[in-house]
């Protein structure tokens, strides 16, 4: 049995309730097009902010963030050109085109089936409101969620689930980033850094959604689950809830699979199918191994030979990075080694548990660059003969981008599940904190 949180999570709860990002979009929303209000909006205390039939422009913004709206403001508004069935439909023939859809498309023989659920999915007027917001406010956000219930579908289908059987999929994928609306600006600039307390909203946004999905009390408790869980890991590494394998639910695992499939494509223009693989390989253990079986051989499919010429000339910059990841990773490894010594007496089986995640982390870490070849003791056996091969040093930096971003997520790990660490008031703390300072700083 799989327990939901309940609306009264503290973290999630502040973001539900239209806080001013979520509100700032739609006030802007209702710049560009006509947004009005089907229900007049009161404040929690009962106080009228705005009468029924008015049409909402960003002035109304200072109003409204001022005062804990009674219901959530997308329950009261209607927009022109809002999104229904047909625009993501048209939508998502227009994702199909894209390059991660192709070898989906390819490996299905059309896009039919990837597109089949769109139209049965329950679309309530707030929710179509939210996606018309996303669509108009977040361009990017809409396009991933719509690519990412390609990926959701693809491995729906491959898994053995028939056209009914993908609504559910399709609808969790489809939804599971609208809590990301209520999340600061900030966190779309990719430069910005927040660890620790601060990388509570990125948390919450799962929850977030999820309790959006129930408000509108259509969806059933799978696709609300689905959606909660889509930043989980096999191996208890992911979040909101640090579970584990069986714990998450069968959607669940197809969407934190899809979501990363999805982000790969987006995030890195270079080599995206070699870089994908490689990090589902060397992180086997937070994936589920059936779903990823789907998506290796599709990885694998050889480029044409004008992409290879192109890809090929666009990886020398990336392969100048391979000396400076080794030595990054190198230095990381050390610096925890350094912290580990300088605690008298202590060790990570009889001291504080962060200290003790953070060793077995890094440990794990280490095992599978070690199992790979590639861990820094490793790699930088290669760098000399590799000079002039260009692919191959770009393989080389490939390894090490992903290696030190799992360092980052083991800094945000510590910090998120032990925040009093950050304090120092104890010897094991103090490690702890000082290695997150230093892989902050540096990486």
């Amino acid at each position: 049995m799989h327990d939901l949180p309940t609306p009264t999570d503290a973290s999630a709860s502040e973001l539900l309730v239209d806080n001013a990002p979520y509100l700032r979009a739609v006030t802007d929303l209702a710049d560009k097009c006509r947004v009005v209000t089907r229900g007049a909006i009161y404040s929690h205390s009962g106080i009228k902010l705005v009468d029924q039939g008015t049409r909402i422009d960003s002035r109304l913004y200072e109003r409204l963030v001022q005062h804990k709206l009674r219901e959530p403001i997308d329950t009261h508004l209607v927009a022109e050109d809002m999104v229904d069935h047909a625009a993501l439909v048209a939508a998502g023939r227009g994702v199909a085109q894209q390059p991660l859809t192709q070898l989906l498309v390819r490996a299905l023989g059309s896009p039919a089936r990837l597109l089949a659920p769109l139209p049965l999915i329950p679309l309530p007027a707030p929710l179509a409101f939210r996606l018309t917001v996303m669509r108009e406010q977040r361009p990017d956000l809409y396009q991933h969620s719509l690519q990412m219930m390609m990926v959701a579908v693809f491995l729906g289908v491959q898994s053995g689930m028939d056209e009914r059987g993908c609504v559910p999929l399709a609808t969790a994928a489809l939804l599971h980033d609208v809590g990301v609306l209520h999340m600061e600006p900030a966190w779309q600039d990719p430069l910005h850094k927040v660890v620790g307390a601060g990388r509570k909203h990125l948390v919450a946004h799962p929850v977030t959604a999820m309790l959006v999905l129930r408000a509108a009390q259509v969806y059933p408790r799978p696709v609300e689950l689905a959606v909660l869980e889509h930043h989980e890991r096999m191996d208890g590494t992911g979040y909101p809830r640090g579970l584990q394998g069986a714990d998450i639910s069968p959607l669940g695992r197809i969407l934190l699979l899809a979501e990363v499939v999805a982000a790969f494509y987006e995030k890195y223009p270079d080599m995206p199918a070699q870089q994908l693989s490689l990090m589902l390989r060397l992180n086997h253990r937070k994936f589920p191994s059936d779903l990823v079986a789907h998506v290796l051989p599709l990885l694998q499919q050889p480029a044409h030979a004008a992409d290879r010429a192109d890809r090929g000339a666009g990886l020398e910059p990336v392969g100048a990075d391979a000396a400076r990841h080794i030595e990054a990773l190198a230095s990381a490894f050390g610096q925890w080694e350094r912290a580990k010594g300088a605690l008298p007496g202590l060790s990570p089986s009889d001291a504080d548990s962060a200290l003790a995640f953070v060793e077995g982390r890094l440990r794990a870490l280490q095992k599978v660059l070690v199992e790979a070849g590639a861990h820094p003791d490793q790699q930088s056996q290669w760098l000399e003969p590799l000079q002039g091969d260009t692919a191959g040093l770009a393989e080389v930096a490939f390894v090490g981008r992903e290696a030190l971003w799992q360092l980052k997520t083991i800094v945000n790990a510590s910090q998120r599940r032990w925040p009093a660490v950050m304090e120092r008031q104890h010897p094991a703390d103090a490690a702890v904190a000082d290695w997150c300072d230093w892989v902050t700083q540096r990486l």
